[in-house]
């Protein structure tokens, strides 16, 4: 199993290092947080770990640490938009429930 990014998710992040004019990719985790047990985290990767997995598609990276792949393993990210509204949207199969605000979810 992998990590897919749809082809508006990896459009999205290359406008962002673009406009940043650095980095190599999207670093992509979990935390724990929230009322329902974890939250998901996004930063910019300036650097790619030794253990670190990365997945590529249409030209952008996904960079994991191996700790988070049990919680995002076969997850796709996608980018929409939605009137004014935009914002990554996390297609997680391991996702049991989510809290009523959205911003965390159990596995």
């Amino acid at each position: 199993m992998s990590i897919q990014l749809t082809e508006s998710a990896a459009r999205r992040i290359q406008q962002q290092i673009d406009k940043r004019g650095a980095g190599l990719g999207l670093r992509v985790g979990v935390r724990k947080s929230g009322c329902s047990g974890f939250a998901y985290t996004m930063d910019y990767a300036d650097q790619i770990g030794s253990d670190d997995r990365v997945f590529e598609q249409f030209g952008s990276k996904l960079v994991v640490h191996p700790d988070h792949l049990p919680m995002l393993e076969g997850m796709t990210l996608d980018f929409q938009k939605q009137g004014l509204n935009e914002a990554f949207k996390f297609v997680n199969p391991n996702v049991k429930a989510e809290c009523g605000c959205g911003e965390s979810f159990t596995v």
